[in-house]
């Protein structure tokens, strides 16, 4: 290699003993830093730099957090790498912090709206799509072959109608339906459809003898009565089950799901998109694809974004479980009251004891990647994720599988990490637009909520060009700030929620809904 005219590398804390090399393909050993630090080994971008001497045993610092400690002395100038760390231990859940590191009130953000659909219930939809939801996984595979149809004969007839789902998982039978946890997966899928996108609109297919009955999924009262409409949306819950008698051979299920969606269809094409203010966005933010830039370009933008939504009246969740655990302190320390985080500590408290019933704990969530692309371990992982959360009071949690029921501000909403879980539980949730960051890229999308993309790195961004909707790399370049990114980021989420497509939805990439079921399967 050859040490490029301009070595740049990034110190997240002036405090920080080591700095992550921001330059693509990394810089060789031998390169005079600006500090004058010469490198001692070949250092491959987004990995960090030793800029001390570090005994063994020493505490690594990045954000001004001990990320680690040194298995063995490493010399100023040294690749700083997962091998020469030791984890700490989690932090205890007692003694925390709560309620004390309030932020000073943020100046109001007003005048800024978007052009959505608005619900019976309330609620606000970006998107005016048919979901066509399912009981059980037996039902899949029809399914499909309907909306396949659905959208090629009858969706053309229904310009005012964005999409058709279906609403496809791996649950429904075969479980223990009634065991305590089951109520996350039960209730996940009830309120996914629910979510503001679908307009109101709630149609079912059944099997017909699996566990969860269609009573069970979505009993009486849940599917507002009045609406919209101007009918009766108590004539019962629409649905078409598979096992019904008047059903001879497998074409008869699928003209009945085409009748039925027919009726659906109609209404949502009486729909129209109308002014509405950027209050009644319900924004998901979630990480994934992770590398050492997430938590310098990208997720602190995204942050940024976060305060200016939450100063506009919206709401936006932050998710991830055990990639935030590693910094329960400064969360509980910005909660609202101390009874927001009592509930945070009692979703951490859970999910430690959901991992540890599977014999594994936090160190488990570091992927391959992220560890290629500079994350040695969770805390690190975890210090970059949390920024996404900007510096807004935590003003509620949500246990997996809840619905937001009319909380605003910034929430932090309990899930796995992993991304398709993570969306999955948000949808649930009522998010009504999705935010992405990534760093070594990933073509994620759902077919249920528009989803901005997000590369942490210029590099990702010139090679993913048509899947990236947003360069958060061009924070490291020095071509643009924080702040500029976040407003960009701020001003397309009101397009996006408008109508304006992200490359995802052109494409059409989506992934499989994936409920979280920590109940038994039988």
């Amino acid at each position: 290699m050859t040490a490029p005219k301009n070595p740049l590398t990034i110190q997240m804390h002036e405090a920080d003993n080591v700095a992550i090399v921001a330059n693509d393909g990394g810089l060789p050993a031998g390169t005079v830093l600006p500090s004058g630090l010469v490198l001692k080994d070949q250092v491959p971008q987004g990995h960090k730099v030793a800029l001390v001497d570090l005994p063994a045993d020493a505490a690594v610092l990045r954000y001004n957090v001990p990320i680690g400690h040194a298995a063995q002395a490493i010399p100023a100038g040294s690749w700083v790498h997962e091998r020469l760390l030791k984890m700490p231990p989690a932090r205890e859940l007692d003694g925390l912090p709560k309620a004390t590191a309030q932020a000073p009130a943020m100046p109001p953000l007003t005048g800024y709206t978007f052009e959505g659909y608005r619900n019976a219930d309330g609620s606000v939809g970006t998107r005016n799509i048919l979901a066509i939801t399912q009981t059980v996984q037996c039902v899949a595979g029809v399914v499909e072959f309907a909306v396949a149809r659905i959208k090629a004969e009858l969706l053309p007839k229904y310009p005012n109608v964005d999409d058709v789902v279906g609403l496809a998982h791996t649950y429904g039978c075969g479980v223990a339906i009634d065991a305590p946890d089951a109520v996350i997966p039960i209730r996940t899928l009830r309120n996914i459809s629910l979510n503001p996108n679908f307009g109101g609109e709630v149609m079912v297919v059944s099997l017909g003898c699996e566990k969860l009955q269609p009573e069970r999924l979505l009993p009486p009262g849940v599917i507002p009565i009045a609406d919209q409409r101007g009918d009766a949306a108590a004539e019962g819950l629409d649905v078409v089950c598979l096992q019904d008698n008047k059903h001879v051979g497998f074409m008869s299920m699928i003209e009945s799901v085409m009748t039925q969606a027919t009726v659906h269809l109609e209404r949502l094409n009486r729909r129209r998109r109308e002014t509405i203010p950027a209050s009644e966005l319900v924004v998901g933010v979630q990480c994934g694809g992770s590398d050492a830039f997430s938590g310098v370009t990208a997720n602190p933008a995204v942050g940024f974004c976060a305060d200016l939504l939450v100063r506009a009246g919206a709401t936006v969740m932050f998710s991830e479980t055990t990639e935030v655990r590693d910094g329960i302190a400064q969360l509980t320390a910005r909660a609202r009251s101390p009874e927001v985080a009592d509930a945070m500590i009692r979703e951490m408290a859970w999910y430690d004891a959901y991992l540890q019933r599977g014999s594994v704990d936090r160190s488990a969530n570091t992927t391959p990647g992220n560890k290629k692309g500079g994350l040695s371990n969770i805390v690190e992982k975890a210090m970059g994720s949390i920024v996404k959360s900007g510096s807004a009071p935590i003003s509620g949690v949500l246990s997996p599988g809840n619905k937001l029921d009319g909380q605003r501000g910034l929430i932090y909403a309990a899930t796995p990490a992993s991304d398709f879980i993570c969306g999955t539980l948000q949808l649930a949730a009522g998010m009504n637009l999705h935010v992405f960051t990534t760093g070594r890229g990933t073509p994620y999308g759902l077919a249920e909520c528009p989803v901005i993309k997000v590369a942490t790195r210029s590099d990702l961004a010139r090679r993913w060009h048509d899947l990236m909707d947003i360069n958060a790399g061009l924070i490291a370049d020095g071509e643009k700030t924080i702040a500029e990114v976040g407003w960009e980021m701020f001003h397309m989420m009101l397009e996006v929620a408008s109508g304006r497509q992200t490359w995802a939805e052109r494409h059409g990439l989506h992934n499989a809904l994936v409920l979280f079921n920590p109940a038994p399967v039988t």
